[in-house]
């Protein structure tokens, strides 16, 4: 325990007595130090026992004794010690009643005690507190290492800290969810503090930080876990006082042993990248025997039951990577096209994911590690596997159907929409700036599937990955493509330029007043080319629209006896229209 004041006086050799202050001398006593200035102040730090024969100081005079204690006592200084017979002969009466005023203890030094013993007291008990925190220290690294090394892992080195530190700790992952916490009350506390962990992860690696809440009444202090730009996950610890020397080795102790529980060794991480790599690569050709013997046992879970595949992509300008990351974004366009071919990515720059670490796909903070983050998380609680393969600007994934990772995915893409809404809202916006949905991110979800038809899962997940991207969505899955209709594919700035392209000579005709030819092909090509029921429906005689018709056909020079003309006028009349769903035709006298 630090030395105080009491342990001083009850120091034999010394023979001290106390002339003011008894009731503070359980105050803890930094260093002792000797000034005969007028005003130390400027060269205290606090804490200090100081030490003084009262050789410029007037010791008889009330006031200027009561404007010297009161700026030592406001300084920090935790007692005075007054040296008998030397330059008094006893302690001035001044010097004792200023003291008392200030609740400032006061210690009596006898003659035969020189300074230079008090501090070597002091010097010595300070040293000795300092070697019991080490070696505290040293013995909580012990206990903590047993503890990691156990059977429970980073729950019972929660429960070890937590002891040591008389208070409570909680460990997050990578996506921020608290995944263990000790005692087991402590996972409500360390739930509220989601934003501050939030806010930490954000920071470059290694980064600590001190937050409170208005409903907290401890003291917490979150520190980040791993050796890269982002962290693998955070340590909070909760007590009721500022860490001690020795605590606060434990907490490094702790810090230094759960980062190497969830930073796995580069040659390991890259020996699952190309396994991965490999296993996908089998699965898109047409080989699930041979992915499935390749798969072993790291990922063969996820080959044994329906799985899902993913396929998120970071629209332009979100990726936070710097250069380079742009370079692998502009890249994947042409490594994605090359592979469509044959059913599935290059694979050249793939990577794994599986527990509580996956390979990082982007800069730091860019969609793509998040989402992932998000994914990874989900099924290292659940312990269910994922494979994960990066190409360029895309992150492919195939994770369980119905399994955590899936339902992960499906919860991040619902956050991330409500957060561009809340946005827009906030801007005063009624539609999205950019296209895709909150935050930068696309991602198109396949119907559940086995290895055989792997590669048809990655091209469902490639076309709702481009229904994502045109309806503005973060997340589509296939199964919502193939059930609902197809107009609103249309709603593309390339479809829209090419219909306005085609029906232009009909607008700028009907814009002379000479004849509504867009109104009348609308209402023909709805009745499948029935003359009497579009004429009714246009109000208008049979021949008067087929006048219409042979115009239109003049106009565009296509015939519409052709099929596809007819096929790409529809569509076309639907792509331009302000409301699909209403576009009816207009009767005419």
């Amino acid at each position: 325990m630090p030395h105080t004041l009491a342990s001083l006086v009850n120091h034999t050799a010394l023979k001290l007595t106390v002339l003011a202050g008894e009731e503070r001398l359980d105050v803890p006593v930094r260093w002792a130090h000797a000034s005969e200035l007028i005003d130390p102040v400027p060269y205290m730090e606090g804490g200090e026992l100081l030490l003084i024969t009262a050789l410029k100081l007037d010791a008889e005079d009330p006031e200027a004794t009561r404007r010297y204690v009161r700026r030592v006592a406001e300084a920090g200084v935790v007692g005075l010690g007054f040296a008998v017979g030397v330059n008094y002969e006893d302690v001035p009466e001044p010097l004792v009643a200023a003291a008392r005023e200030q609740e400032l203890p006061l210690l009596g030094v006898p003659r035969r005690t020189p300074f230079i013993a008090i501090s070597k007291a002091v010097s010595a008990a300070v040293a000795a507190d300092q070697y019991r925190a080490v070696t505290a220290g040293f013995e909580a690294q012990r206990e903590l290492t047993r503890a990691a090394l156990s059977a429970e892992g980073p729950a019972e080195l929660l429960a070890r800290l937590a002891a040591h530190l008389d208070g409570w700790a909680a460990l997050y992952d990578a996506s921020g969810a608290v995944v263990a916490a000790a005692p087991d009350w402590a996972a409500r506390r360390a739930a509220r503090l989601a934003e501050d962990v939030a806010r930490l992860r954000e920071r470059p690696a290694p980064a600590s930080s001190v937050v409170s809440d208005a409903e907290g009444d401890d003291r917490v202090e979150l520190q980040s876990l791993g050796t890269g730009r982002r962290a693998r996950g955070v340590l909070a610890v909760g007590t009721g006082a500022p860490l001690g020397t020795a605590e606060r080795y434990a907490v490094h102790s702790a810090v230094a042993l759960l980062t190497l529980t969830t930073e796995r060794s580069r040659a390991l991480q890259d020996a699952e990248q190309r396994l991965g790599a490999a296993v996908l690569k089998m699965l898109l050709a047409g080989e699930p025997d041979h992915a499935r013997a390749v798969a072993g046992r790291l990922y063969g879970g996820l080959l044994d039951a329906p799985f899902r595949m993913v396929v998120a992509e970071a629209l332009a300008g979100e990726e936070s990577g710097g250069p380079a990351g742009s370079t692998s974004a502009g890249t994947a366009r042409g490594a994605a096209g090359t592979s469509r071919g044959t059913g599935g990515p290059s694979g050249g720059t793939a990577g794994t994911s599986r527990g509580t670490a996956h390979t990082r796909t982007t800069g730091v903070g860019g969609p793509l590690d998040a989402l992932a983050d998000a994914m990874d998380s989900a099924a290292a609680r659940t312990g269910e596997a994922v494979l994960a393969v990066p190409d360029g600007g895309r992150l492919i994934v195939l994770v369980t159907d119905g399994g955590a990772a899936a339902d992960a995915c499906a919860s991040y893409a619902a956050q991330a929409e409500a957060r561009a809404g809340a946005q827009a809202r906030t801007r005063g916006r009624a539609g999205r700036s950019e296209p895709g949905g909150g935050e930068g991110l696309a991602v198109g979800l396949s119907a559940p599937t086995g290895p055989a038809a792997a590669a048809h899962a990655y091209r469902q997940a490639e076309q709702a990955l481009s229904v994502a991207r045109r309806r503005g969505r973060v997340l589509v899955e296939h199964e919502d493509v193939a059930a609902g209709s197809v107009l609103p594919l249309l709603a593309d700035d390339a479809v829209r330029a090419f219909a306005d392209g085609l029906l232009r000579a009909l607008r700028e005709h009907d814009a002379t007043g000479r004849g509504d030819l867009v109104a009348s092909l609308r209402a023909w090509l709805a009745r499948h080319g029935q003359w009497d029921a579009a004429a009714a429906d246009l109000g208008v005689h049979r021949h008067t629209l087929r006048y219409r018709m042979r115009r239109v056909e003049e106009i565009l020079g296509r015939s519409l006896d052709d099929a596809d003309v007819r096929m790409e006028l529809w569509l076309a009349l639907k792509a331009t229209s302000s409301n699909a769903s209403a576009a009816q035709p207009r009767g005419e006298e």
